[in-house]
């Protein structure tokens, strides 16, 4: 039984897809996993077939406005159009599909006749509970909540209009809109399971039938696998730090935000790790260390507190470690994230990305590690997020799809 999961966009778009894939590989399953070249190394270590993605999902630099954002999408959902047929050239049982993928993975299942769910990691459907999370972090009450998403779901319409006109034609389909086939799939009640935890976002009780949230799936990572000795003799050299990073956010402005973070630990009176990420963040020091990717797995348990850019998978690593966070929230769904983990008690309220200064930085950490409420809070949830199995839910639903 071959299993092909479509996912496309940032490095926390991609990665909880190697977990759960290395889950069904487990289960007897022949899993491929396609997905832009960049994250080929991630696809392959978990043991899993790897299909190229054609797009280009690099992050622009500093902080893109909705227009500039509603462009690089446009052109992202372009070029991953004109090659994504090719993804299913080797053929597939099931398609499992991300929130990024499913507008044209919809079309792929039609022409090959095969059954397709939706696997998201965000909360895509309208719903009076809160508004389209890529657009406010602010209820503008249910009504206009409900009003506002599917103005959302028709501009995400929009954007993949013409990737789908010519992937139809390709596929040799009958011409179908993206908003004809999206009604279509809501009508039908197309299954679609969301990775994150109820205790972050609870299932809004508006929502259709088929819509579930199931909890998280994590990034794979060997469980033989172990931090660098640089990183454990910085570890045991003092008091737990904090980790600063921005994950693909932020490009092109590592020096800025390092001299930032720098500052801010020490005005704190705090040990510090920066993680270069995308703006490449560095510094040197005895109370300070400079890593690159690691599992957050292994890496946030050890820590203080976390400052992050509110990333889905981000904000969910450290909720599961139980670590408090400052969060500077960038674009995107972020503010929706950082909305949530300060509003859940484990965060303090975001500092926008364009208001981060030293002094702000610095108060925030001195509250989330020093009052200890934070903590107290994260320590809660990740008890709430230890009786999930997110992978378990949707390796249930896989099964009957499959047996059926």
């Amino acid at each position: 039984m071959k299993i092909l999961i479509a996912a496309a966009g940032s490095r926390g778009d991609v990665a909880p897809y190697t977990g759960l894939g290395a889950a069904l590989r487990r289960a007897g399953y022949d899993v491929a996993l396609a997905t832009t070249d960049t994250f080929a190394p991630l696809v392959r270590a978990a043991g899993l077939e790897f299909r190229s993605l054609p797009a280009d999902t690099r992050v622009p630099g500093g902080v893109p406005d909705r227009r500039e954002l509603m462009r690089t999408a446009a052109a992202f959902i372009s070029e991953l159009g004109q090659g994504f047929a090719d993804a299913l050239a080797d053929g597939a049982d099931l398609l499992v599909l991300s929130a990024t993928t499913a507008p044209l993975g919809w079309h792929l299942a039609e022409a090959m006749g095969i059954p397709s769910l939706g696997l998201y990691l965000q909360p895509t459907a309208p719903t009076g509970d809160f508004p389209p999370v890529v657009t406010s972090s602010r209820s503008l009450g249910r009504l206009a909540n409900r009003a506002t998403g599917r103005l959302a779901l028709r501009m995400a319409d929009r954007v993949y209009e013409p990737a789908v006109a010519r992937l139809r034609h390709r596929l040799q389909l009958p011409p179908a809109s993206a908003s004809a086939m999206r009604r279509r799939q809501e009508q039908a009640s197309w299954p679609i399971l969301y990775g994150f935890s109820p205790a972050l976002v609870p299932r809004p009780s508006d929502w259709r039938p088929g819509l579930e949230v199931v909890g998280n799936w994590w990034p794979y990572h060997d469980a033989a696998e172990q931090l660098p000795a640089d990183v454990e003799d910085f570890l045991r050299a003092g008091p737990r730090p904090v980790l600063i990073g921005f994950g693909s956010m932020a490009a092109n402005d590592g020096e800025r935000l390092s001299e930032i973070a720098v500052r801010a630990l020490r005005r704190a009176g705090l040990r510090g790790i920066l993680q270069a990420g995308s703006a490449g963040l560095a510094a040197d020091g005895d109370d300070v260390l400079t890593i690159g990717d690691m599992p957050h797995a292994l890496l946030f348990p050890r820590l203080a507190a976390v400052v992050h850019h509110a990333g889905a998978g981000t904000s969910a690593a450290a909720l599961r470690a139980a670590v408090p966070a400052v969060t500077v929230p960038v674009t995107a769904d972020q503010p929706f994230w950082a909305g949530r983990l300060a509003a859940l008690g484990a965060a303090t309220d975001p500092i926008p990305f364009r208001s981060l200064t030293t002094e702000r930085l610095a108060d925030s950490l001195s509250q989330v590690v020093k009052q200890q409420t934070c903590t107290r809070a994260a320590a809660s949830a990740a008890e709430h997020l230890a009786t999930e199995d997110g992978t378990g839910q949707a390796l249930k639903v896989i099964q009957q799809l499959t047996d059926g």
